[in-house]
């Protein structure tokens, strides 16, 4: 079976904590499920008490087919798989808002650029005129960065463009591991 990358959004309430927290994780598998034991190694601090809020195959991004391929086999090197978060405020709500999106660049800046480029960054910013509520750039990362060095060790990303246009899909909702851990996603 071949490999895949997961874009996967954890939740956990660890000990001492009053609200669910979330983290993004990155990881490289036949399917969801054989994930398990690296999201819970990748999260140590939930003590194993995690769950998936949403998930999503990454198999093409923005016009370009994303492949998990072996260590050292890649085809085009100059183009890169950016994880950017955006983050933001709304008035009178006790809230920042993240809006999280995979962008194909071949640097970090052109990463920002295309992101700011989006629906969501514009509809944002050109409602506020001043930084109080904006939208800014939170985080930007290369995906490979976020990946384990296990799976660091072994694959890595070919990005090649594409005409196919269907997004992923993404799977919204509460799933426990215990559900993954029968095979039921």
């Amino acid at each position: 079976m071949d490999q895949k990358l997961f874009m996967v959004l954890l939740g956990c309430k660890p000990e001492g904590r009053h609200t669910e927290q979330h983290d993004m994780y990155f990881g490289i598998g036949e399917s969801l499920p054989s994930l398990l034991f690296s999201m819970r190694d990748f999260w140590q601090e939930a003590s194993g008490n995690l769950h998936v809020d949403v998930w999503r195959e990454v198999n093409v991004v923005d016009g370009y087919t994303i492949e998990v391929v072996e260590k050292g086999k890649r085809e085009n090197a100059e183009l890169k798989l950016f994880f950017v978060n955006l983050g933001g405020y709304k008035e009178n709500d006790f809230e920042e808002y993240h809006y999280k999106q995979l962008v194909v660049a071949e640097h970090m800046a052109a990463a920002i650029a295309a992101a700011k480029e989006t629906v969501f960054w514009k509809h944002h910013t050109s409602s506020h005129i001043d930084d109080k509520y904006g939208i800014d750039v939170d985080d930007v990362y290369e995906v490979e960065d976020l990946l384990s060095a296990e799976f660091r060790s072994k694959y890595t990303l070919s990005i090649r463009q594409t005409e196919i246009s269907e997004a992923d899909e993404l799977h919204i909702g509460y799933l426990k591991f215990s559900k993954l851990e029968q095979g039921k996603v």
